[in-house]
């Protein structure tokens, strides 16, 4: 597998995805929250719940 920015970009989305299931869970971050940095780079709106079933539609449309 080649390292492209597309790859590197699906990566993080990914760990950002998991990182917010965690938050949801109740675990504390340091710093920036994966919740803030969704919204942000998405442009998302609503909960931490609505974010994350928002996100896992964009993967399911990205990942295909």
């Amino acid at each position: 597998m080649l390292i492209q920015k597309e790859n590197i970009n699906n990566y993080r989305m990914l760990s950002l995805i998991q990182a917010l299931k965690l938050e949801i869970l109740g675990m504390k971050k340091s710093g920036t929250s994966a919740y803030k940095m969704l919204k942000v780079e998405y442009n998302l709106k609503g909960s931490k719940q609505s974010v994350l079933e928002q996100m896992q539609a964009i993967k399911s449309e990205v990942m295909q």
